[in-house]
Parts: structure tokens; sequence; C-alpha cells
């Protein structure tokens, strides 16, 4: 057994987790972070991508709204190199009530936000496919942001100053003395060693399971689970992300995310955040609902569903919840020494990924208070790496880095411009599981979602020596069940005609499913445990 010492100890790779522990390092704490898989691999990689303006609940949440504009600036400055500024539309459609442009107005004015009229000849300029029935359109400064990027990069920042980011580091127990939280035994779950780490402090960053990390300790957190689903599309049916002008509602928005473009989302209470299923009705209510904005959008190819939980605070005085749209998107600090009496412990919960930076400001503010020290936060003004220049990303970026040298190196992933070169640098990075490799260059999100492309990575990891033959059968099954899970729902037209092929590759050709592994998994079809495709949501 592994015995470590720290003063900060995270838990949860997500946004808010990786935040906080980027928070705690840069104030010179002593850090680790843990995670019980991948980071940002729970909700944070599991939506559609959106760098809120605070638009979308300036009436019905003007809080979060407040908090999102807020961020939505600081984020501009400090991971420029995640966002691509595509600016938002809020447009009013037949189907909206029209007395509702007034109070989204003033609800901007309230909150802070820049809005600003088009007409309607304006926005068609700007957006030909939307639908010309539009009768109203408002801009504000929505984006459209990476969360693994982003995620990563704050990592790398704890690691350059001297934390620990530990993946794959599942909490067995809390470990409380009398009132006190001193830390938590790990297990390693690719190793299977066991690993105690002792704290003199510890946060709980767990978003839609905060509840039963801080069970572990004997307190009672009730987090909502609200279930969204997302389409991916095969193209940009826009290049602004474009919100229905009413309050926030299933099927309302589409946001352009790389080479893709994502419609969002449900919301639907579930049980278990780890266990839920997507409906077919669900996905053809999104389709539907598309077509209100984007004549045309049920023609389109559709290349992935997948889901994710909002983790949504629920305070004892607010009730039965029978719709987890009534749910403040506002986050919450739960403070356990204060309220419970448990020492040494904080639960922050609730929130949005637009505000996890401030999330996790007001987290290491508390703690800082409880080990009575005062050193600042500096996250807000210094910048992640590869945003010190606060140059956005542009859509263009990896198509004109190619094109700088026709002639050299070996393209992997066509659909991603993806290099021999770039793969071997991400598995000498992450390691030989496939489906991290995904979430680190994208790999397989493109129109064959990894039909084609992920036999080569295979091959290539097991040639470059980073897995032996077995382990790389082993991880090619595991990725292809994985993206098999966010096709199945869309088997229709173009989609349809790419599994089949994609099938008689896997079934017909190489007969994946029977190559020689040492832990053969079955396939599953259970669609909740899939991953986004273009990064914020598997």
């Amino acid at each position: 057994m592994t015995s470590l010492t720290t003063e900060i100890l995270v838990i949860g790779g997500g946004s808010t987790g990786v935040g906080i522990a980027r928070d705690a390092a840069l104030r010179g704490f002593k850090t680790i972070l843990l995670d019980r898989s991948d980071l940002a691999t729970g909700t944070t990689g599991r939506y559609h991508g959106l760098l809120h303006s605070g638009g979308r609940y300036v009436v019905k949440d003007p809080v979060s709204a407040k908090e999102c504009i807020e961020e939505n600036v600081i984020l501009r400055r400090i991971a420029a190199d995640c966002i691509e500024d595509t600016g938002g539309l809020f447009v009013e459609t037949e189907h909206d009530d029209p007395s509702y442009a007034a109070e989204f107005v003033a609800g901007c004015k309230k909150a802070g936000i820049p809005v600003e009229e088009w007409t309607v000849a304006q926005t068609l300029k700007r957006e030909p496919r939307l639908n010309p029935r539009i009768r109203r359109s408002f801009w504000v400064p929505d984006a459209a942001i990476d969360s693994w990027k982003t995620v990563w990069a704050n990592a790398r920042d704890v690691q350059a100053h001297g934390g620990q980011v530990l993946p794959y580091h599942k909490i067995i127990r809390l470990i409380r003395e009398n009132d006190t939280v001193k830390g938590a035994l790990a297990l390693n779950t690719r190793t299977g060693e066991e690993v105690t780490i002792h704290a003199d402090f510890t946060l709980n960053a767990s978003g839609a399971w905060a509840g039963q990390i801080a069970e572990m300790a004997g307190l009672k957190v009730t987090v909502l689970a609200g279930k969204g689903i997302m389409i991916a599309m095969n193209h940009r049916l826009t290049q602004m992300v474009v919100n229905r002008l009413k309050r926030p509602a299933d099927g309302d928005i589409l946001v352009p995310i790389r080479t893709v473009c994502v419609i969002g989302t449900t919301d639907v209470r579930v049980p278990d955040p780890d266990h839920w299923p997507i409906e077919a009705e669900e996905v053809q209510f999104m389709l539907e609902e598309g077509e209100k904005l984007v004549p045309g959008f049920r023609e389109a190819r559709a290349l992935r569903v997948w889901g994710g939980v909002r983790p949504l605070y629920q305070p004892p005085t607010l009730g039965n919840v029978s719709d987890t749209r009534d749910v403040s998107r506002t986050y919450t600090l739960l403070d356990h020494p204060q309220t419970d009496g448990v020492q040494g412990f904080l639960t922050m919960t609730g929130g949005k990924f637009t505000t996890y930076r401030q999330m996790a400001e007001v987290a290491m503010d508390a703690a800082c208070r409880y080990l009575k020290t005062e050193r600042p936060c500096t996250t807000a003004t210094q910048a992640l790496p590869d945003s010190v220049e606060q140059k956005f990303y542009w859509l263009g970026a990896r198509l004109a880095h190619r094109e700088k040298d026709l002639h050299g190196d070996q393209l992997i992933c066509e659909c991603e411009l993806i290099t021999r070169q770039r793969l071997l640098e991400a598995f000498q990075q992450k390691g030989a599981d496939l489906d991290d490799i995904r979430r680190t260059v994208r790999l397989g999100m493109g129109p064959c979602q990894g039909g084609f492309c992920i036999y080569r990575a295979a091959g290539l990891s097991h040639q470059a020596q980073f897995s032996d033959s077995q382990t790389t059968n082993h991880a090619l099954l595991r990725f292809l069940q994985e993206r098999w899970k966010g096709v199945q729902p869309l088997m229709w037209g173009d989609q349809l005609r790419q599994a089949r092929l994609d099938d008689w590759i896997f079934q017909g050709i190489l007969d994946v499913e029977h190559l020689p592994m040492n832990d053969r998994r079955e396939a599953t079809n259970n669609p909740s445990q899939s991953s986004a495709v273009h990064g914020h949501s598997s």
C-alpha cells in the first residue's frame, strides 16, 4: 500500500475539481487530485460545449446569469486557446411567445450581459440555414469551449506547480477521526493497489456523485441527477450558437463545436447518475425541435447521441422537485464545519462549466479560512498553458497546420486530421487506452466513429510497444463497443450505411470480438455510458 501526504485533497476530476486543484496549487498548497476514471469523463465531458453568456438564464435564474457573464469574460482571457468566439443568437420562431423578448432584454441589461437586436435580414445573412420565418433576433456573447482541453490545461498547470493528478483512483472511504476528515483511502483501478492520502483539508467536487462522497463522511447531501441528451450532427448547420428566444426547454439550442453541430438538451431527473437510458422518443423529439430552427434538420446526418447528468443541489428547504428545470443552476458551497460540525471537509456542487473557476475560488477561499492562512487567488489573471497569447481557437487550425507540409507525416485519422506523430505523442502522455486517447486528440469522432482510424491507431500502439497484442485487442474492442452505444439510436440514412460498413469490417473481416485478449468483456447496449462526440460529452 502506498501512503501520500498533502495539504489539499480534491475529489473529482471534472471542471470544478481541476479548477479547485489549480487554484490550490497556484496559492502554494501541496495538492493532490483524484478521480475514479480519466479526467472529464463525467458531467464535464458530456455536455454540448457552450460557454454561457448567461442569456439563457436571465429571466428564470438571474443569479446564475450574472455568474455566467462574469466568468465568460474571465475565461476568454485565461483560456482563449480552448474557446471559439462564435457569438450567440436568441431567435424568436413562430412557435415562441412574442412577449418574452422584452423580459429577455431587460434581464440581460440587469445582469450586465451585452445584448444587441439584429434584423431578420442581418441574421439570415450570417446564418442562412435558419428558419426564414423567425421574427426577432438578439446577439449575445455566447461561445463554444472545449471542455476536455480546458480540464487538461488546468491539470497540467496543477502539475507544473508541484501538484499530483491521479486519474483512475476510486475512493473506497474517507478517513474520519472523531469530527475531522483527514484524507481518503483510494484504489488504483489500473493496478489494484490501495493508496492512503493523508490531507489537512479535503474538498468534495464530485458533481452528481457528491452525495455519495459526502455520505462516506457521515453527511447527507442531496444532489439531483438531471439527465440531458445531445445529438451531434455531421457538420456545422450554424456557425453561431443559436438559442430559441423563450424560457429554457428541451431541444432549444444549437452549438457549433469543432467540426460538428450539437443540439441539446433534455432535462429529466434520474435516480442513478451512473445508469440511465436514452429513449428513442427523446431522440425524435430533439430532431423535431431542431427542424423549428433549421428547416431540413431531420434530413441532416446525425452522427451520435449521448447524455450526461447535471449535478443539481437540493437544499433541505426545497422539498420535493417534480421538474429539474425548476432547480437553480447556481453553485452551492456546503460548509460542513459550520453546518454539520465536521472539520476539514467542504462540498462544492451545482453550477455550470462556465462558472468552474469562480466555484474553485470560493471553495479555496473557504479552505484558507479554516486553515488560518491568507493566500490570494490568482486564477482570474493567470492564463492557462497554451492560452498565454490570448488567441482564440479557430475552426481551420488543424487543416492550416497540416497544409504547411502536405507530404509530411502520415494521417491516421482523416476526419480529425490526426497524424502519426501526434498520436504517438498522445500515447506517450496518456498510455495505451484508446478511449483516453480519443478524448485527447478526438480520435474516432468523425463520421466513421472510429470505423477506420481506430484499427490504424491500435496497430500503431502495438507497433510502438505501448501495449502488448492482447491488451491492444482488448482496448480496441472496448473502444468500438463504446462508439456503438452512441450510434445505435441513429440507425437510418447515411449513418445506417456507415454503421453497416463498420460492422462488416468489425465482424466480417477482422472478427474483433474473437481476437485473443486477456480481459474479455461483453458489449452492452446501454447508451447512457456513451462518450460524447465533440468532446463535451462522450
